[in-house]
């Protein structure tokens, strides 16, 4: 397989939009989900962000040769208690689950981006939970810290990067 992960400039924006109506499609077994009268789900809350100058956000576009597979949003953290990056969606289509795509891309961001990570799932969805433990255990040799939100119940990773290659 022919494995890229890029950032997404402005005038691209569409193909994440289209790939996160399969995102969400994937969530309802997790989130209590519906879209709408057209058979839609709703934007995502502060997508547009992502191609704003300075805001600190990421958009990821995941491709298999040149056929989008995937994204990742990719979020700078304000709060240092929290880290210094958040892992704010992650995506990767059915196709390419268990291909290797969905490791490969986390190693990759875990090293562009070089510091201190925050990665949640939610409560429910225990797939992303056994995905998130095994990479990050593995990028870390299992050095990671996990917490349940005490509010939510939803999990997370805490860890450092080491790698070298990072974007400040």
């Amino acid at each position: 397989m022919d494995f890229r992960m890029d950032l997404v400039p402005a005038r691209r924006k569409q193909v994440i939009s289209g790939l996160m109506q399969l995102y969400l499609y994937d969530f309802t077994l997790f989130q209590n989900l519906d879209v709408n009268q057209d058979g839609v789900f709703p934007d995502y809350p502060g997508l547009d962000d992502y191609w704003k100058r300075g805001s600190g956000k990421y958009p990821f576009l995941m491709t298999n040769g040149n056929i989008p597979a995937g994204f990742a949003l990719v979020d700078r953290l304000v709060d240092p208690e929290e880290g210094e990056f958040y892992m704010t969606e992650f995506f990767v289509m059915q196709k390419y689950r268990r291909s290797g795509m969905g490791s490969w891309a986390a190693r990759e961001l875990f090293d562009r981006f070089q510091g201190r990570w925050k990665v949640t799932q939610v409560k429910t969805n225990a797939p992303a939970q056994a995905f998130w433990r095994k990479v990050i255990g593995t990028y870390t040799d299992q050095q990671f810290e996990e917490k349940i939100s005490p509010i939510h119940g939803h999990i997370s990773q805490y860890f450092t990067s080491q790698k070298m290659n990072s974007i400040n």
